[in-house]
């Protein structure tokens, strides 16, 4: 054995047992999250983990950074070949991975060639961030650190081409299965033009790259790079579905002193981890559109800001377990709080809960419960507030009185939309093929209440048999829990869920996305499971099924653009059924907006945003609105009640009302098909 295999298997001794600490201090701090478990449905997990971790299907969603990310990543998976040929030849000279014939051949191929696009796409990424200075990369006390990885990751393939290039001038092994279309013709111009020093420059690029690797290796645990390590897990543990439902609270359950997130032990472990993985690419702040329209919120803030304070906690929680106690400096860290010192309460209050930060995150990173988490410690812990959300109280107060978030209305009045038009509630008859969930603006506002009709006349038009609760119906909870009061959701929840099954209700269909999504994704934690449906789904099953008839006689012809609303489409991935509808009534042109399906932009109302100030920066419902307009369209289709209340006062604010209708789907159909005789 020569010196250098001594000298390497040292160095490489040491960097395995500085890495194996790292790893275990991290685990460990993990374990502080709150239980929870991830590893169920394995199969469907590993095909996430194929399609989203090793596939990149998130990071390719953008054009241009997607492959240059995606070239880097799938290049470093190739050259684990040549990092653990590293350590074979470290061990000894002459070991490789030659044996394996015809297979190696491959893996130099393809390790030739993936050098060079890492090469290229380090540059580009090199570019991109100093030059072009893409916006979401300036975030200025990571520019340094960021260019320092970059030129490491340059460096360390830059030197296993150069030491793959003269490993055959320099050595006389047996090469014979080792295929280098770059590294070969590359190695005779080195060898020629370096002559005797040939065998040191391959010697310093073989120093090089293995001492970068073990450095880059140990590095890492310290870095916002850790996601080199965990992204692939993350995304195996992440969630299989849209975040469309958030947990549970058990108030029920004996010695909970704590609700929502206080500081870091009341997350998951999983959340967590999600700090560790961030990746700080500014994928979710780029889609954010409290971000967008100048709010303080940042999703990617949020998370980096979960990842500092399970630094800064997790080990002074580990010593007082230990029975250590802490000094004083420690205990001023561990007084600070995560809401408040890390986390901004605004940033909080500004989430709109539309799921498109979670939608672009590569790694499968939850922003949204982590943030209603939040927001249900400052409401039921604290009832802290600020100017934005100050009226929420006020909107408790009608939830728990009336069952309405309005005020002025009472549950007596729940069914007058319905007057004169013949319709039986459950309790007059409980015998149905589906129950109308009409909901709170359904019920009470007046433009809902015209979306409310429309649809039960297209029912009336096709014989659907269907009923209302009247009444009995209360809201379904989603501001409240949204919002953070997961109490008066829960009891909400409980309420509707007893009726529901005194009725034997199994077929729901709603004209309120959010009605819908709590209905179908959350109603089932409190043990009631129906088919839940939203009412675009089924009108396009009425046409469909030919129980309504669209009327092909017409001879108008309108410009429409379709507005996909966040817990629909992103929550519930139904982009579809809406535009079939559509599609079937002849004359409708489709203008579709700049952004759109699982791009769509919020029209600022979920989260209890319908339901707050907003004051800061531009009003989102504005900023969407203006893309609507900018389709040219006349009429702007829409499917949530909120969307159309948010949405109109945008077209007021542009002074487009005298050209431009806004029209729930059930409207714009109702007027578009044929009434039996």
């Amino acid at each position: 054995m020569e010196l250098k295999n001594i000298i390497f298997i040292i160095v490489l001794g040491l960097a395995a047992a500085l890495f194996s600490r790292s790893a275990r201090r991290l685990i460990a701090w993990l374990r502080v999250g709150r239980p929870e478990n991830r590893f169920d449905r394995i199969g469907e997990r590993l095909r996430t983990t194929l399609v989203v971790g090793f596939g990149q299907s998130k990071i390719l969603r953008d054009k241009v950074a997607g492959p240059i990310h995606a070239g880097i990543f799938w290049g470093f998976l190739v050259l684990l070949f040549s990092a653990v040929e590293m350590v074979l030849e470290g061990i000894n000279n002459s070991w490789s991975f030659n044996f394996l014939g015809p297979v190696y051949s491959v893996i130099t191929v393809l390790t030739d060639l993936f050098c060079l696009l890492i090469i290229v796409g380090t540059m580009m990424s090199l570019w991109r961030r100093y030059v072009t200075k893409v916006r979401r990369l300036q975030v200025e006390h990571e520019k340094v650190e960021a260019g320092m990885i970059l030129l490491t990751i340059f460096t360390i393939v830059t030197s296993l081409l150069v030491q793959n290039a003269l490993r055959g001038p320099v050595h006389n092994g047996d090469f014979s299965w080792a295929v280098r279309p770059i590294a070969q013709p590359l190695g005779s111009v080195l060898a020629a033009g370096l002559g005797s020093a040939a065998a040191f420059v391959f010697e310093l690029a073989f120093w090089m790259h293995a001492v970068l690797i073990l450095a880059f290796m140990n590095y890492l645990p310290y870095s916002k790079h850790l996601h080199v390590l965990t992204s692939i897990p993350n995304v195996f543990l992440g969630p299989l579905e849209p975040t469309n439902s958030l947990e549970k609270i058990d108030f029920e359950a004996e010695g909970v002193e704590k609700f929502g997130v206080v500081d870091i032990e009341d997350l998951s472990w999983k959340s967590l981890l999600d700090g560790y993985t961030c990746t700080h690419c500014g994928r979710c702040t780029s889609v954010c559109p409290a971000n967008q329209t100048g709010k303080v919120l940042d999703p990617r803030g949020i998370i980096i800001a979960i990842h500092d304070r399970t630094l800064d906690k997790a080990p002074l929680i580990l010593k007082q377990a230990n029975g250590e106690e802490l000094t004083t400096e420690e205990q001023a860290v561990w007084d600070k709080k995560l809401i408040g010192d890390y986390v901004s309460p605004d940033a909080l209050w500004a989430c709109t809960t539309c799921g498109a930060c979670m939608q672009e995150c590569p790694v499968n990173i939850e922003h949204v419960p982590a943030i209603v988490g939040m927001r249900r410690s400052m409401v039921m812990m604290e009832s802290q507030f600020n100017d934005e959300s100050a009226l929420l109280p006020d909107i408790y107060g009608n939830m728990e009185t009336n069952s309405v978030p309005w005020g002025g209305f009472g549950q007596a009045d729940r069914a007058n939309w319905a007057d004169g038009m013949g319709i039986k509630t459950a309790a007059e008859d409980a015998s149905m093929e589906v129950l109308f969930w009409v909901g709170c603006a359904g019920s009470y506002d007046e433009r809902a209440k015209k979306t409310t009709r429309a649809f039960a006349e297209l029912m009336q038009i096709a014989g659907v048999d269907f009923r209302i609760l009247g009444t009995e119906e209360n809201c379904t909870g989603d501001v409240a829990r949204r919002t953070g009061n997961e109490y008066l959701a829960d009891m909400l929840t409980k309420t509707n869920v007893e009726t529901f099954q005194r009725y034997n209700v199994q077929k729901i269909v709603a004209t309120c996305p959010h009605c819908f999504n709590s209905l179908k994704n959350e109603y089932p934690q409190f043990g009631f499971s129906a088919e839940i449906l939203h009412h675009t789904q089924f009108i396009q099953e009425l046409i469909a099924s030919g129980r309504l008839v669209i009327d092909r006689t017409t001879t108008s012809t309108e410009a429409v653009t379709y507005h996909d609303s966040c817990y629909l489409g992103r929550y519930n991935a139904e982009y579809e059924a809406p535009r079939a509808a559509l599609e079937n009534v002849p004359g409708l042109t489709i203008l579709e907006p700049a952004r759109s399906e699982d791009r769509g932009l919020c029209c600022g109302a979920g989260g209890g945003r319908m339901f707050m100030e907003e004051h800061v920066g531009d009003r989102v419902n504005i900023v969407r609105t203006n893309e609507l307009l900018a389709t040219g369209a006349t009429t702007i289709a829409v499917n949530c009640p909120f969307c159309t209340t948010m949405i109109t006062d945008g077209v007021k604010a542009a002074e487009r009302t005298d050209d431009v209708q806004i029209k729930d789907i059930a409207e714009v159909l109702r007027d578009r098909v044929v009434v039996p005789s």
